[in-house]
């Protein structure tokens, strides 16, 4: 099986991003988007997908935290569904659940080929350290779009938020590093032929 890897340079007005994944790694990652809070999330997403990510960004932080956590989404989708390709002999369907204390959030994903997001993160909070409470649900949805994914990602029950934010990328993560597993080296996962 050839290593499933992908680099994303997306750059713009707003930010300037590089990502660097491999779908087959460890769970090593470097993580610099100027945001603390992003940070430690998206290293518990790639140690819990055990996915290796690099991830630099410099954004226009100075306005706020929107563009930053927006465009990593995209790029993020972006290298998932390069170093997936074809998506041939991938599970495709997967669910993940993930509890943090009192929190627990559910994430069910297809690699569908088709983008959709449906994310009920309700948090009482308008802000986690830098990020914005908002703008993690927004993060889920621009991955899902640029991935060619269909997410369904809810919160069960909690109240704290930096607790709600964990658990759902830890489950998120969970859910996608079991849709990205190899079963078999052959065939695409639809009775289509294609995804």
């Amino acid at each position: 099986m050839q290593t499933r890897i992908a680099e994303i340079v997306r750059k713009t007005s707003e930010t300037d991003i590089r990502v660097n994944l491999c779908l087959d790694g460890t769970g090593k990652s470097e993580i610099s988007t100027g945001i603390g809070m992003f940070d430690h999330l998206l290293t518990a997403f790639a140690r819990h997908a055990r996915f290796d990510l690099s991830i630099v960004c410099s954004g226009d932080l100075h306005i706020d935290d929107h563009h930053t956590a927006e465009d990593c989404g995209l790029a993020i989708g972006q290298a998932i569904d390069q170093a997936l390709a074809k998506r041939v002999g991938v599970v495709r369907f997967a669910t993940g659940h993930a509890p943090l204390d009192e929190a627990l959030v559910r994430t069910v994903i297809d690699l569908s080929g088709r983008s959709g997001a449906w994310v009920e993160l309700p948090m009482q909070r308008e802000r986690i350290g830098e990020l914005s409470c908002e703008n993690v649900p927004h993060f889920f949805r621009s991955l899902a779009s640029t991935a060619r994914l269909t997410l369904h990602l809810d919160l069960i029950r909690g109240e704290n938020a930096h607790h709600i934010a964990e658990a759902a990328f830890k489950s998120f993560a969970i859910a996608i590093r079991e849709a990205t597993r190899v079963c078999n080296d052959a065939e695409v996962p639809s009775t289509k032929g294609t995804l």
